[in-house]
C-alpha cells in the first residue's frame, strides 16, 4: 500500500471575498503522513479502497521548490494543468494572489503561467519562468473584469497545435454553495508568441449553461477531443473532436453520441455520468489504456466529502471503467484539481498536480495503479 502525505485543499468554488482566518502554513517535512487503509465503499459504482498516492513536492507559494513568492510574487494559486509546447510543458493556474491565501489578498490575478524543461519527475516540476508583468510579477494572461458580472477568468485546459498555443477557458458569473458554480460563457484564447499574449476569440465562445463550460483536451491523429463538463464539478462528461487546424471554428464540431460522431451538439452522450469536477485524460502506453482522473465531489460516509477518482478505458469514446479511488477527503480534507503530466505516462507511475486551499497552492504526486490489467484495443484508441 502506498503511503500518501495528507494536506488540505478546499473547492476552487468558495467566495473570493469572503474573510476566513488563514491557518499557518506548515512545511511539507512538517506534514503528517497516513495509510490509506480504508474499508471499500458501498457507493455504487465507484469502487473507493483508495489506490493511495505519494506527494513528491510543493510546486508553489513559500517554501516550494520554485519560490514563487519570491522569484514572481505568486504566494497562493491552485489548478496547475498541463500542456507541451515547442519542447516545454507549460503550467496554467487560476487565481492567484501575492498572499498565501485568497483571504491574504495582495495582487489578485485571475490567472497565471510558468513553464519547464525539467525532465525528471521524480522530485517535481522545476520551473524555468513564468509569463511576466513590466515588474517582473507574474503577470494575469487572460484579462478578466473582476466585477459584478465577471468575477474571474479561468483557464481550464491548454493545448497546442504547432506554433500556436490555446487556452479554453471560462467566465465565472456566481460562486454559490461548494462545487457549484455558474457561467457567462466558455470560450477559446490563442497565443502566437509562445505565450507571451493572449487574444479570446469573440466567435469561440459556449453559452454558460453548455456541457463545455471546463474541457480536458487529448490530441490523437488529426483531430483534438474535449471531454467537457458544465460549470461546477456535478454534471456528467460529454466528449466532442475537431481537426486540429479548426479549433476556434465552433460550427466544426462534432459530438459522440453513443455509436457515430455528429454535428448536433444536443445528441452528445455521456460518457462518464455525474458527478465529475476538474479533470484530465492521458494515454498510459504502460497500461495501454487512456486514464481519466478528476473530482467526484459528492460525499459519502466511506469518502467524506469527496475524493480524486481514476477511471480506465481501451478507447476515448469507453466504455469507461468504474471509479477507483486514488485518495479520499479523510485523506486529504478538501482536496481538488487532479491534472495528469503530459509527460512520463509510458510507466506505472502516474504524475499529477493538486490543489488545497486553506494553504491555497499546488503539489506534485504521484500514484500507481497495482491491480490495472493491459489493455488490448491498440494503441490510443478513439472508438472500438
Amino acid at each position: 500500500m502506498r503511503r500518501s502525505t495528507t494536506l488540505v485543499g478546499s473547492a476552487i468554488a468558495l467566495p473570493l471575498v469572503v474573510m476566513l482566518a488563514a491557518a499557518a502554513h506548515p512545511s511539507l517535512a512538517d506534514l503528517p503522513t497516513t495509510d490509506v487503509t480504508t474499508d471499500p465503499a458501498t457507493t455504487d459504482p465507484a469502487t473507493t479502497d483508495p489506490i493511495g498516492a505519494e506527494v513528491l513536492a510543493r510546486l508553489t507559494g513559500p517554501g516550494s521548490i520554485n519560490q514563487t513568492d519570491q522569484r514572481w510574487d505568486v504566494g497562493g494559486t491552485d489548478l496547475g494543468h498541463m500542456f507541451e509546447h515547442r519542447g516545454k510543458t507549460y503550467v496554467v493556474f487560476g487565481d492567484t494572489f501575492s498572499g498565501e491565501t485568497p483571504w491574504d489578498g495582495g495582487y489578485w490575478r485571475s490567472n497565471v503561467l510558468a513553464w519547464t524543461t525539467d525532465r525528471d519527475p521524480t522530485d517535481g516540476l522545476t520551473f524555468d519562468g513564468m509569463v511576466e508583468d513590466a515588474n517582473g510579477h507574474a503577470a494575469e494572461i487572460l484579462e478578466a473584469r473582476k466585477d459584478g458580472d465577471e468575477i474571474t477568468v479561468i483557464p481550464t485546459y491548454g493545448v497546442s497545435t504547432g506554433a500556436r498555443m490555446y487556452l479554453h477557458y471560462m467566465s465565472v458569473s456566481h460562486w454559490g454553495e461548494p462545487g457549484h458554480w455558474d457561467l457567462n460563457h466558455s470560450g477559446l484564447a490563442y497565443s502566437d508568441d509562445d505565450g507571451q499574449t493572449w487574444t479570446k476569440d469573440p466567435d469561440a465562445v459556449w453559452p454558460g449553461d453548455s456541457n463545455f463550460g471546463q474541457v480536458a483536451y487529448v490530441e490523437r491523429g488529426p483531430h483534438v477531443y474535449a471531454f467537457g463538463i458544465p460549470g461546477g464539478r456535478f454534471g456528467g462528461v460529454q466528449l466532442a473532436r475537431v481537426h486540429r487546424t479548426h479549433l476556434l471554428d465552433l460550427d466544426r464540431y462534432q459530438y459522440w453520441d453513443g455509436a457515430h460522431w455528429v454535428a448536433d451538439a444536443g445528441e452528445a452522450v455521456e460518457v462518464v455520468p455525474a458527478p465529475v469536477g476538474e479533470l484530465s485524460v492521458r494515454w498510459n502506453s504502460h497500461y495501454k489504456k487512456w486514464i481519466m482522473m478528476y473530482l467526484n465531489d459528492e460525499g459519502n460516509d466511506d469518502w467524506g466529502t469527496g475524493a480524486v477518482v481514476i477511471r480506465t478505458a481501451e478507447c476515448l469514446t469507453g466504455p469507461w471503467s468504474p471509479e477507483q479511488a486514488v485518495l479520499t477527503s479523510h485523506d486529504v480534507p478538501s482536496l481538488y484539481g487532479p491534472y495528469i503530466a503530459p509527460r512520463w505516462n509510458n510507466g506505472p507511475d502516474v504524475y499529477f498536480t493538486l490543489s488545497r486551499f486553506d494553504h491555497y497552492d499546488v503539489y506534485w504526486w504521484r500514484t500507481e495503479l497495482p491491480d490495472e490489467t493491459r489493455g488490448t484495443a491498440g494503441a490510443r484508441c478513439v472508438a472500438p
